[in-house]
């Protein structure tokens, strides 16, 4: 099946289109950033630096970190973004640019997102560095694909939204077991709530009122068994999602920089991410 030229958009050096990367330029393991300036934290740690590119949001550097070679991409901020980044990566590695066809031979690429994140727990302080077990997207963006969930995951996608009394039933996404298993060592396990926005989508109130004003109670206090919410961002929901979707081992790790019970936050966010960076790096 040969992909059209508005569904499949390639720059004129044959590019894809908002990423502007050949095939040539990324690696099977991949570090994802929401915040353009982070791709410069990972990219110190490298050996050298092979590939730069800078387009929009998305910053890729490509290099060797003690010998393996890895790409640190920017994604900026939002679900919409993971879902370009995502479906570009991918056709990047299973689709011939050149023919505009899918691969018969799939690859699985490892992905691993460093963001930050709030936690909704008393009793995940700050500077906490957390994976992700399962994620919840609250954003809307599965209703246009035809993402599968397993009993335990619609289970909890329908009893979440009985509990918070939302107006639309979220998904609920796992993320990779053996990638968790790889990097985790020390590293507290969680399961996230993914949010469209930063301010009324997370309880925040400034000028403007909202409409559930006890949101934040009530992802605190939701739990179905042993499964309780631990924190909170905008991007690990649709990065699931998409490893279940196109077949890639994804993984998020939060730097915890808020603890949003305790109304507390990092004092040198930076160092937070820095340390989750370093220990990332060395584990994948």
């Amino acid at each position: 099946m040969k992909i059209s030229e508005t569904d499949l958009i390639l720059n004129p050096d044959g590019s894809v289109y908002h990423l502007n990367l050949l095939p040539k330029n990324i690696s099977d393991t991949i570090i994802a950033v929401g915040d353009p300036s982070r791709v410069y934290m990972v990219s110190q740690y490298f050996d050298e630096v092979e590939f730069e590119m800078n387009k929009r949001e998305f910053i890729t550097h490509v290099g060797k970190y003690k010998g393996k070679r890895i790409t640190v991409i920017s994604t900026g901020i939002g679900s919409d973004n993971v879902e370009i980044f995502f479906n570009e990566l991918d056709a990047l590695v299973n689709i011939d640019l050149k023919t505009r066809e899918p691969k018969t031979r799939k690859k699985k690429l490892k992905v691993v997102r460093i963001g930050t994140s709030g936690a909704l727990q008393e009793d995940i302080p700050v500077g906490t560095h957390l994976l992700s077990d399962y994620a919840v997207g609250f954003d809307n963006l599965m209703n246009f694909y035809d993402l599968p969930m397993d009993d335990f995951e619609t289970g909890l996608a329908h009893d979440i939204q009985k509990k918070t009394g939302l107006p639309f039933m979220p998904y609920v996404v796992r993320g990779s077991v053996a990638l968790r298993e790889q990097v985790e060592n020390d590293m507290r396990v969680g399961n996230t709530v993914t949010c469209p926005g930063f301010y009324a989508p997370q309880g925040r109130a400034l000028r403007l009122p909202i409409r559930f004003p006890r949101l934040l109670e009530d992802l605190n206090y939701y739990h179905k068994g042993g499964f309780w919410l631990t924190n909170f961002e905008m991007e690990t929901s649709a990065y699931y999602a998409f490893g279940r979707l196109l077949g890639h081992e994804v993984l998020s790790a939060n730097a915890i920089i808020a603890n949003r019970i305790k109304n507390k936050f990092a004092k040198d966010p930076n160092k937070v991410v820095e340390s989750l960076i370093r220990k990332v790096l060395d584990r994948i």
